[in-house]
């Protein structure tokens, strides 16, 4: 082969990748249109980062279309090694580990069937070769993780930098972030900056800014999901009632001796299981405040917020010794998915009867909002639709169980 040639073939060499581009584009503008739109705005089409990319060069034509490839965590760590290390050490990828953990997801529920409701929102989880070949049966989409807030196929880091893109998941009853978060002064103070209404200049701290300090893709915090912690707090009564609440997450047995779902809590990360490591999500918390805030002023409020987690656990606990002795006295049967007589609170929508299910209410929804409100600075949604609820909520129970031991004794 002469020189030429071999220039010519070089040059054609070059040029495949942008030909078999081209060729996608081509055909998905008549099929995708706004997915090629969407990739065309994005920093992968500046840094000539192909469909082929991600994709994989199998996928040819309207035939093979199933041939394309879906991409994984470790496709985007190919460019993206630290970002994708750091999301695997924090929460988000342990989302789906966290979901199986609930017991609901065991049961016959159309939104698990369909891989919607809070499956949609785990889903961002990091999940075995077999349990994504499970996926692939039901369309093989959404097992990137990274897409869950890199939204495809623009994968904007604007977008997924504003705190909307959080609230798609972290909304709602059992985890009221978004309304927490948007209501209070820094969600007020990041919507005037997003509508100019005040200058970009002026602080509006977003979920981000908070809970991803320089883009750290680890997010954890220092309370965990269940906000409850090992060691248990000195106070004695507080620690107590922590223990009360572990056994109605099951972690604990009635006798207060670990049981085997210790373990998946621990691998899920809910609680933290060592001062160090509470201390550690707390220090950072700290740093970030700092950044607007003085550090005595920081540091207050959020012990402020550890001691509404006290006064909301001793109601929270009451409850729950109110319900277990319904169990152990034979007034309320215990359910059969249940491994002790003591309510399992990780069932979900399982409980059978009104003074279960309020019980259930009052932990799953009322108690996470008075943390949520409290951490999000948001103190009359913590004390209006936490505490105040869980208030009544105790006062509920109460009465009905009296009612049912009166009805107990006329039997």
């Amino acid at each position: 082969m002469n020189l030429r040639k071999l220039l010519i073939f070089g040059v054609a060499l070059a040029c495949l990748p942008a030909l078999v581009a081209q060729v996608c584009l081509e055909c998905h503008k008549k099929v995708t249109p706004s997915i090629v739109s969407d990739w065309q705005v994005s920093r992968h089409a500046k840094n000539n980062v192909e469909c082929s990319t991600c994709h994989g060069e199998e996928h040819t034509s309207a035939q093979d279309a199933a041939k394309a490839r879906i991409p994984m965590p470790e496709t985007c760590a190919g460019c993206h090694a630290e970002r994708v290390k750091q999301f695997q050490t924090g929460k988000h990828a342990l989302g789906w580990a966290a979901m199986k953990g609930m017991l609901s997801f065991r049961q016959p529920m159309a939104p698990i069937e369909v891989i919607k409701g809070f499956c949609g929102c785990h889903r961002i989880g990091l999940k075995s070769e077999g349990e994504i070949r499970e996926l692939g049966k039901q369309g093989g989409f959404g097992v990137a993780s990274c897409d869950a807030c890199h939204t495809r196929h623009a994968f904007s880091m604007q977008k997924a930098r504003q705190p909307q893109a959080c609230q798609t998941c972290h909304m709602g009853s059992q985890h009221p972030q978004w309304e927490t978060y948007s209501t209070s002064k820094h969600g007020v103070q990041a919507l005037l900056r997003q509508t100019r209404t005040l200058p970009e200049t002026v602080t509006g701290p977003t979920c981000q800014t908070c809970h991803m300090p320089n883009r750290d893709h680890a997010v954890q915090t220092a309370w965990g999901a269940l906000a409850v912690r090992l060691p248990m707090p000195e106070d004695k009564q507080w620690a107590a009632d922590g223990l009360t609440i572990l056994k109605a997450v099951g972690v604990l047995d009635p006798e207060g001796k670990p049981t085997g779902r210790l373990e998946a809590v621990k691998q899920a990360k809910l609680v933290r299981l060592t001062q160090e490591d509470w201390q550690r999500e707390r220090d950072k918390m700290l740093r970030t405040c700092n950044r607007c805030h003085s550090a005595n002023f920081a540091r207050g409020e959020l012990e402020k917020a550890d001691r509404m987690i006290r006064e909301a656990d001793r109601l929270m606990a009451e409850a729950i010794e109110t319900v277990a002795a319904l169990y152990k006295d034979g007034v309320l049967a215990k359910p059969r998915e249940y491994a002790y007589p003591y309510p399992d609170l990780l069932f979900l929508h399982g409980a059978a009867t009104p003074v279960e299910q309020k019980l259930f209410v009052m932990l799953r929804e009322h108690r996470v909002r008075t943390l949520q409100g409290i951490f999000h600075a948001n103190p009359d949604y913590a004390q209006s639709y936490g505490w105040s609820e869980m208030k009544r909520d105790l006062a509920e129970i109460k009465q009905q169980a009296a009612e049912l031991r009166r009805e107990a004794r006329t039997r």
